[in-house]
């Protein structure tokens, strides 16, 4: 079984002075193992590309292009729903991330989302994956693929309907009971 790919570039080793560039396009083990993982039927295509540079004296910038054709299942219908896959990706990998300032149990998540602790190594492959994740369509739908009035119970009980899911159904029927008795 192949393993995930893997591309990491330490620290200490990049140049502060320019940028580092990079290119993935990962062979067809490689794209299984991405679609296995992320729970795809398939991954046709997969390219990242672009660039690691300093940023300040600790922080580092990556800028880079994501290209991917994924196959997914239709929510509804199972069939295979095939989307392309084109982002611009930036991550900040910082020395010191902004603390929040209380001491609240609850955490607010911070405005920029591109924001990553710095660490010994940065890997364009492990981005590259994390990157694919998130842009990948959360339902994908066949065209002309719909979901029509779906009821499920224990057999032998009448179902419950869409309509009596609702949180004014019961008030509803209620008023409509008070109203026949008048």
């Amino acid at each position: 079984m192949t393993s995930l790919p893997s591309h990491p570039l330490r620290v200490a080793d990049l140049p502060t002075t320019r940028p580092t560039r990079f290119e993935l396009v990962p062979d067809e083990a490689a794209l299984a193992a991405i679609a296995r993982e992320l729970g795809l039927v398939e991954l046709r295509k997969l390219r990242f590309k672009g660039e690691i540079r300093a940023e300040g004296r600790e922080d580092w910038l990556l800028s880079a292009d994501l290209g991917a054709t994924v196959v997914q299942s239709c929510v509804v219908t199972l069939a295979p729903v095939t989307t392309r896959i084109d982002e611009k990706i930036t991550r900040r990998f910082v020395a010191q991330l902004p603390e929040d300032a209380s001491d609240e149990d609850e955490v607010e998540m911070p405005e920029d989302d591109t924001l990553e602790p710095l660490g010994n190594v940065i890997d364009p492959a492990a981005m590259m994956i994390e990157s694919l994740s998130l842009a990948l369509p959360l339902y994908p739908r066949a065209e002309g693929a719909e979901l029509s009035e779906a009821q499920f119970t224990e057999p032998g009980k009448k179902a419950m309907t869409d309509e009596e899911t609702k949180p004014f159904a019961g008030l509803a029927a209620l008023r409509d009971k008070l109203e026949k008795k008048d």
